[in-house]
């Protein structure tokens, strides 16, 4: 399964419509930036979903592995999409999330969803900075027992992720730049 082209521009193009914003304001990472991209605004569209369901799909495929999840809030459009895309495809994924901390209640687990030890898995985040936030919830995945190998996100900012992936032993992968967004959404003005 691979997205067409049509498909992949159709996708850059809603997240520079609905997604992109210039103006100041404090990254996740604690880093300033003078632009914001907010994929949950594309994720919570229908076509928007469907669209980066069947990207991060065709990267997780590509990666081999059979889980993928991340660090609430950010991964759980992502991981709902891409499951869905799946679920369409006849391909057998499974999706998590990590609580940032353990409930009191319940099963009282960092980890939850249809989370499996000893399974390749994949980290992911709509858009990632520095990795910060997807390197915390790796260390609650890997200490639940997932053999993470992978990180996939839909838009990489390009400011330090992917030297932090490597350092951890992981391979990295996205679907878009934060350029190519930024690119995008001067094109539609």
């Amino acid at each position: 399964m691979i997205m067409n082209s049509s498909e992949r521009t159709e996708l850059l193009n809603l997240l520079a419509r609905e997604s992109y914003f210039e103006r100041e304001l404090t990254l996740a990472s604690g880093r300033s930036s003078n632009y914001y991209i907010d994929c949950k605004r594309t994720l919570y569209i229908p076509l928007g979903a469907y669209l980066a369901g069947e990207a991060v799909l065709e990267l997780a495929q590509a990666a081999g592995v059979a889980q993928l999840g991340g660090m609430a809030a950010g991964a759980l459009p992502v991981t709902d999409a891409a499951i869905a895309a799946a679920y369409r495809h006849g391909v057998d994924l499974r999706g998590f999330f990590v609580r940032k901390e353990t409930k009191a209640h319940g099963l009282q687990q960092l980890v939850e969803g249809a989370f499996r030890k000893g399974v390749k898995t994949a980290m992911i985040d709509d858009t990632i900075t520095t990795g910060g936030s997807t390197l915390q919830a790796l260390a609650s995945v890997r200490e639940a027992g997932g053999d993470v190998t992978h990180v996939i996100t839909i838009v990489e900012r390009g400011e330090g992720a992917a030297d932090a992936f490597a350092k951890a032993g992981l391979q990295y992968r996205w679907v878009f730049t934060a350029e190519e967004v930024r690119a995008a959404a001067k094109s539609l003005k």
